[in-house]
């Protein structure tokens, strides 16, 4: 790694590693009792008012060791990936490298998911109570489904949507009325469509850094995003899925803003952001990470009438067959008052959310936020400097996200598309062996201690 992308580099003095060491192991480490906290105040909280509704604050999760078919594939990948991830991702060309992370960490998403045995991990998450497959049957007529949809969003309306629907626009349940139409229906090819396709989300990403900052740096964040923690609750939720669009929304606005067929990758990159807000409406905050990237281009105004073009089609669509999605938005904030989220004390959740990413992008990251720091104050106009502001837009995502009040729990699985662009900033750390092996035992800690309500 040459000098400018380490951070204390100067012209003038040598970089002391081992000070260097200390402070990240201090950022671990306050990240850690950062969730120590939360996990001791949530605890008390939930024993005194029952105000939090989650059984093991902050986590959305139960207490329960156990192990299970997953548990020795999990293992034998992050020996693996520890072992030889950082070699290969040197030295393997681009486009075998981005297959090597794509195929590691399905391995790794299926490996975990696993640990709770096929039926419980992958093929009855999304038919809870809950979850999309639930109302597959109401979408027989999708046009007078989608005009009436806001009618079934709060509590006590007729046929009211279970809470996964209601929270969120109609593109979600769509994509797997559609694998259901396919031949693809059940829990079992829903989860395998939401692992698959999440597992693309780092390549979305090692594309954006690749493009934005440099081809070294991509390379060295790679294997965090194969051991990547937040893969417990990528295997078990659609939100991976989302965070895969939206991945790419970005990284075909990467190539897009530097000049790489402008017009086309400008098109896809604006569908995926329509897609992108009609996935989630929290999502809508990607146009902070959209504005770093825009920011960090060299061609920033040709590309923009294209994606503005792409972008208009899905809510053209939609608004054509009668969902309004403002409508729906304030129908949902109702909605979530009704709800858990009305009962949820924001003084806890405002920090406590931050807490549980802690177990998301892990220690490891803790650790890399503190470096990415160092290099937006220190070298500017570097590639560490671009990685930097990418990063740090994330991050301003995810605060806002927090700050909105609309997130209070569950954020482990919720913010996943925000905390997966966290992850790169792990290329500034030296040692990489180390920090993923913390990042892998976390991943397998949580995964076999608890059972995850995700």
């Amino acid at each position: 790694m040459t000098s400018d992308l380490l951070p204390d580099a100067r012209p003038d003095a040598l970089p002391d590693a081992g000070r260097d060491l200390r402070r990240d192991l201090y950022a671990a480490a306050a990240a850690a009792l950062l969730f120590a906290l939360a996990a001791l105040v949530g605890t008390a909280i939930e024993a005194r008012d029952g105000t939090l509704f989650v059984n093991w604050p902050p986590l959305l999760a139960d207490w329960g060791p156990h192990v299970g078919p997953g548990t020795p594939a999990a293992i034998a990948v992050a020996v693996a990936v520890v072992a030889y991830g950082p070699v290969l991702a040197a030295r393997l060309p681009w486009r075998r490298l981005l297959l090597a992370v794509w195929g590691a960490g399905l391995a790794w998403t299926f490996s975990l998911a696993l640990v709770d045995g096929w039926q419980r991990g992958i093929a009855r998450r999304l038919t809870t109570r809950y979850e999309y497959l639930q109302v597959i049957d109401r979408f027989q007529d999708i046009p007078a489904t989608l005009r009436d949809f806001t009618q079934h969003i709060l509590l006590g309306t007729p046929d009211h949507w279970p809470a996964h629907i209601a929270g969120h626009p109609p593109a979600a349940t769509l994509t797997f009325v559609e694998l259901d139409r396919i031949g693809l229906g059940g829990g079992a090819w829903a989860g395998v469509w939401c692992i698959t396709v999440g597992a693309t989300a780092a390549l979305g990403i090692l594309v954006t850094v690749r493009t934005l900052a440099d081809e070294k740096l991509a390379r060295r964040a790679a294997p965090f995003l194969v051991l990547a923690p937040g893969a417990v609750w990528m295997g078990t939720s659609a939100d991976g899925y989302f965070a895969a669009v939206a991945a790419w929304a970005v990284a075909l606005l990467a190539l897009a803003v530097t000049g790489r067929r402008p017009r086309w990758t400008g098109l896809a990159s604006g569908l995926l952001f329509g897609l992108t807000v009609y996935l989630s409406y929290g999502l809508t905050l990607f146009v902070v990470i959209a504005a770093a990237v825009l920011f960090l281009g060299s061609e920033r105004v040709r590309p923009l009438p294209f994606a503005l073009a792409g972008f208009v089609v899905v809510p053209v669509v939609f608004t054509a067959l009668g969902f309004y999605w403002w409508e729906a938005y304030d129908l949902l904030v109702t909605r979530y008052d009704q709800g858990a989220g009305g009962t949820r004390p924001q003084a806890y959740w405002v920090w406590a959310n931050l807490a549980c990413q802690v177990l998301v992008v892990g220690l490891a990251t803790a650790a890399g936020l503190r470096r990415t720091g160092v290099v937006v104050i220190r070298q500017r106009g570097t590639a560490a400097f671009r990685l930097g502001v990418l990063v740090l837009g994330a991050l301003v995502a995810l605060l806002a996200a927090d700050l909105s009040g609309m997130s209070k729990a569950e954020t482990e699985r919720i913010w996943l598309p925000f905390a997966l662009w966290l992850l790169p900033a792990c290329a500034f750390l030296k040692g990489p062996r180390a920090w993923l092996a913390a990042q892998a035992v976390l991943a397998l800690l949580v995964n076999h201690l608890l059972l995850t309500g995700w």
